[in-house]
């Protein structure tokens, strides 16, 4: 080739270069971008900074929604977006959030907890970077698939081993951007022991009664539909996975492992009063037998690797052909307003009254959209 034509493809590779570099650039920057929700009548938004000013003005502060009823009563904080991969327990709260009604005691909602993993995903699991929801009027809701850990433009690098702070336990070096590994925090640590540490600030100023921590998990995981509490909130988890298995939602109620420390259902219930619970749907896009991972997978679980793994007795979910974002979400909805009919037996003073979330059955026929409001 001559110099000419040498230089002429040269060109054309720097020109398709800058051109992939300014899409992918566009892409990733784009996911900085907040989802927008709509908070229903009667709450109040405030920012996590304002437990703990450590976090103001960063990437990790974000959005907390108050609403406290008419009549006193206790306190009840909602906590979606952890793993910002594992969307019905965002989703969950959004709906908490642009649905409920509070009659008695509080209901605060952080639907995006870990803010800094919203603004990136994993692109070498495949992951999508949006899941999307067509409403009734036609217009579309949009959210962002994020990633299970810490954006690493806000906290890098990861060390070779994660010393959990105070326990000592070690762990993989990448779980140091994994929020629910970073509890109690740390008010001068790395950005994700912050975020720790401003929940736990609120739940301790707030004098919260009843905390969950909503997640998803991989089909073949044993802790799946599950329902894991801390030794405070035994008595609670047992009465309410009784009330749901007695209407055909049945979650295993598992003690929180005293000796595996960072995470909220442990941390929380050692380090305050609150009565911590951290639950788990089944989600095929989270799990390692999956097939093609898309939007489709994320909102129909549907795959059929997941039939055949199933047919084999290798899941610890029931799983015929799907798992839609439908069924995970209700399952956390569902469980939700059966805690709080559990805490209102245990405790008239400290019982909490939402109304105006639509139940079970009405979410699995209708679906998600059916519950969003429409933003257009």
């Amino acid at each position: 080739m001559n110099i000419k034509g040498t230089r002429k493809t040269a060109i054309f590779l720097l020109t398709v270069a800058l051109l992939v570099m300014y899409v992918t650039g566009r892409n990733f920057l784009a996911m900085r971008q907040p989802d927008v929700v709509i908070p229903a009548d009667g709450f109040e938004k405030r920012m996590l900074s304002d437990w703990f000013q450590g976090i103001h003005n960063t990437p990790a502060d974000t959005p907390v929604f108050i609403q406290e009823g008419q009549e006193p009563g206790g306190t009840v904080l909602i906590l979606g977006g952890t793993h910002p991969n594992e969307p019905a327990g965002y989703i969950a709260a959004v709906l908490f959030l642009e649905r409920a009604q509070v009659q008695k005691g509080r209901l605060i909602v952080i639907p995006f907890a870990n803010n800094t993993a919203f603004t990136h995903n994993s692109p070498q699991e495949g992951y999508p970077q949006y899941i999307r929801f067509l409403l009734p009027d036609g217009s579309v809701r949009t959210f962002r698939y994020g990633s299970r850990d810490t954006n690493p433009v806000y906290q890098w690098p990861d060390p070779d081993i994660y010393v959990h702070e105070p326990s000592g336990q070690r762990l993989a070096g990448s779980e140091m951007r994994n929020l629910n590994r970073a509890y109690p925090g740390q008010p001068h640590g790395v950005i994700t022991q912050r975020i720790a540490f401003a929940i736990l600030e609120l739940i301790r100023k707030e004098d919260i009664d009843l905390a969950f921590d909503l997640h998803e998990a991989s089909p073949e995981y044993p802790v799946v539909n599950a329902i894991v509490a801390h030794e405070k909130s035994l008595e609670l988890g047992a009465m309410a996975a009784m009330d749901l298995e007695g209407r055909g939602i049945p979650f295993r109620l598992e003690p929180s492992p005293r000796n595996l420390r960072g995470l909220s259902h442990r941390e929380w219930g050692d380090h305050t009063d609150v009565m911590a619970i951290l639950m788990e749907t089944g989600n095929p896009i989270q799990g390692r037998l999956r097939g093609r991972t898309n939007e489709a997978l994320a909102l129909t679980g549907k795959d059929k690797f997941y039939q055949k793994a199933a047919k084999l007795g290798s899941l610890f979910i029931p799983y015929e052909d799907d798992q839609p974002i439908a069924l995970r979400t209700a399952r956390h909805v569902t469980a939700i307003m059966t805690f709080l009919e559990m805490l209102g037996f245990i405790s008239e003073e400290k019982s909490v009254i939402v109304n105006n979330i639509p139940d079970y059955n009405d979410i699995i026929d209708k679906g998600i959209e059916a519950f969003l409001l429409s933003i257009s």
